[in-house]
């Protein structure tokens, strides 16, 4: 077979068009598998790895395609990832290089709004609301401008309770039953 510039080793030309094999080792086989029967785990990733192990006990794509009710096409583009990035890069989706929007939050912004949010609300109000936390951000010329679903992306990844004592902002905290 002739060695083609940009080719992966592990792909082979069938006729006109690339083919790329799965082989996989004992080890990755039993991973791939592992993944499968977790119970919680992404869709996407255990089909992807059901993708895998299909593909390496030699089923075409159109067999895979129809075993799974997936595309042909996504059966081929796992198995051409799984040989040009890896099982990893095969499973999991690949991280943006330049995302179209840069993050508006960095840890001293994110820091500055818990610590609004933790403080007490301005006069004649009970609580702080998002729009008036992002108005503060705005004020202290922490950002121009800041919308209020970011506010609140940023309040429940750190799971700010807004000056609560449960220690959640949607959530109770639970009681015991004697």
């Amino acid at each position: 077979m002739d060695s083609w510039p940009g080719v992966p080793a592990c792909a082979r030309s069938v006729g006109m068009k690339k083919r790329y094999i799965v082989n996989l080792t004992e080890s990755e086989r039993a991973a791939l598998q592992e993944i499968v029967k977790r119970q919680r785990v992404a869709a996407l990733k255990r089909q992807r790895a059901m993708i895998l192990l299909k593909a390496d006990d030699d089923l075409t794509d159109a067999e895979i395609a129809e075993d799974l009710e997936v595309g042909r096409a996504t059966v081929e583009r796992v198995r051409r990832r799984c040989v040009e990035r890896g099982i990893e890069g095969a499973l999991d989706r690949k991280a943006q290089e330049n995302p179209s929007r840069p993050r508006k939050f960095d840890g001293a912004s994110e820091a500055r709004l818990v610590q609004i949010a933790c403080s007490s609300p301005p006069e004649g109000r009970a609580q702080w609301t998002l729009s008036l936390l992002g108005d503060r951000l705005v004020e202290l010329k922490v950002f121009e401008s800041v919308s209020k679903s970011s506010v609140q992306r940023v309040l429940k990844k750190t799971s700010s309770s807004r000056g609560e004592s449960s220690g959640s902002a949607s959530r109770p905290s639970k009681t015991q039953r004697l």
